[in-house]
């Protein structure tokens, strides 16, 4: 009796030993688990800190966080109310190779409620109704982690990650890191954005807010080189204020920059946002049109031409000025083997300017195109 007692105590504190390495080995499993998100946060969150500009940042955090933590989809939403963000990063190639993991809303209250009002992050079961518009053209997630990226209100976004495993997100999963990450990436993100404005001011006219004659060259080398490995044309408008120097003698110096800042307005109101638009001299500007061709850039020629002619220009109360244009259009297309992309691009600028000065001999106030392309 006593001997069967003993088996069965005997017994019952093997089933407790099993049952305590159990839970040490999960305890252990978990602590390992959670020791490699924070050795991988850690890293993520230095590569973030030394982004070197706010497109490689942004890169980071939609491609290389994919991959470390080896998730499904990563999308990163941001609050753009005034289109600054966008205009800063206007044509940058990162963010036209990630248009769907990169988003830009003018209000989060655009996304789904759960998605909008995060005070902390949100982890659980992927639902296509809710989460499908968070993820375009993923498929196959079943969790999901909705982190708020906020800081001092300055900057509002939401980092959304997406997995093809069930219990990888669950409600019990601790997210101190996902609210660091966040935290972090947030500060990041506006650090970015901050660089961009002070490199963007030594690039800008601080009279019209076009770009400068500087910034257009360099963007001009770049959209060569883009339009040479996609095999597209890009098309280059020169456009010059019919009779400048007349309104500046009849009217004064202050009349003048009223027309200049007015044409910019009514020429950056034709143009999309892959274009860069340009203040190249005293009265000239520039338009380069991404992946644009001869056809595309004389129609926009026109409207620019036919938005400008539209109405009067108010220089002083009872002082209108109707202002014409010359503009000329040129366009270029790279070879495989072309490997001067500065050179290329002077010769695109000689090829407008040739027109434009074909069109102010012809009588002004209209369009002029280069016979030729450039290549």
């Amino acid at each position: 009796m006593r001997q069967a007692r003993s088996t069965g105590s005997l017994a019952a504190l093997q089933g407790e030993n099993r049952i305590l390495k159990a839970r040490l080995a999960k305890l252990t499993s978990e602590v390992v688990r959670n020791d490699s998100i924070l050795q991988k946060s850690q890293e993520r969150e230095l590569e973030l800190l030394r982004a070197g500009s706010l497109a490689d940042l942004l890169k980071i955090l939609v491609r290389d966080l994919k991959s470390s933590y080896q998730l499904e989809a990563v999308v990163l939403a941001l609050c753009d109310p005034q289109h600054e963000i966008r205009h800063l990063l206007c044509g940058d190639p990162i963010v036209e190779e990630h248009r769907r993991e990169i988003q830009f809303v003018d209000r989060l209250q655009m996304l789904p409620p759960h998605a909008a009002g995060l005070e902390r992050p949100w982890l659980g079961r992927y639902r296509e109704e809710e989460h499908a518009v968070l993820f375009p053209g993923v498929k196959g997630l079943r969790s999901v982690a909705l982190i708020p990226v906020r800081h001092n209100e300055a900057i509002e976004g939401v980092l959304m990650f997406g997995s093809a495993d069930a219990a990888r997100f669950g409600e019990d999963l601790a997210t101190d890191f996902l609210t660091h990450l966040g935290l972090v990436s947030a500060v990041c993100v506006e650090n970015g954005v901050n660089r961009a404005r002070l490199l963007r001011s030594g690039f800008t006219d601080f009279l019209t807010n076009f770009y400068n004659r500087r910034y257009l060259q360099a963007r001009l080398r770049e959209e060569l080189a883009r339009a040479q490995r996609l095999g597209h044309t890009l098309a280059l408008l020169m456009i010059d204020i019919d009779h400048f120097k007349q309104i500046n003698d009849r009217f004064g110096h202050l009349a003048g920059d009223t027309v200049l800042r007015e044409i910019a307005g009514r020429i950056s109101a034709q143009m999309r946002t892959s274009d860069t638009g340009a203040l190249f001299g005293g009265d000239e500007f520039a338009m380069l049109l991404h992946e644009g061709n001869v056809i595309d850039a004389e129609r926009v020629a026109a409207r620019v031409l036919q938005a400008v002619r539209a109405r009067p220009i108010v220089l002083a109360a009872d002082v209108e000025e109707v202002v014409g244009l010359s503009i000329g259009v040129a366009a270029a297309a790279p070879t495989p083997q072309s490997r001067d992309h500065q050179g290329l691009g002077e010769r695109l600028i000689a090829a407008a300017d040739a027109a434009l000065y074909r069109a102010k001999h012809l009588g002004r106030n209209q369009v002029a195109v280069a016979e030729t392309t450039v290549r």
